[in-house]
């Protein structure tokens, strides 16, 4: 798992690791090598498992139609 403190991080990685390799649900990937990497931003937890129950499940019902994961979008997702 690699913890990213941004969008432009988790696109960085992302770009990286798919390179050569496939892309999959939910922030996971496989690089060239067959290594599977799941690429996550260190704000997922807290918008998956906040305070705002309904929020949480929008949150994590974006997250699964989602293949890398995007800020904004799982943010907007939680606000309603």
């Amino acid at each position: 798992m690699v913890e990213c403190g941004d969008q432009e991080m988790v696109d960085r990685y992302w770009s990286a690791l798919t390179d050569g390799g496939s892309e999959s649900q939910c922030g996971w990937l496989k690089d060239r090598f067959g290594v599977s990497w799941q690429i996550i931003p260190s704000v997922l937890n807290s918008l998956i498992a906040g305070p705002d129950p309904l929020g949480s499940q929008r949150a994590m019902q974006a997250m699964l139609g989602m293949r890398k994961l995007d800020i904004a979008e799982l943010q907007k997702a939680y606000n309603g």
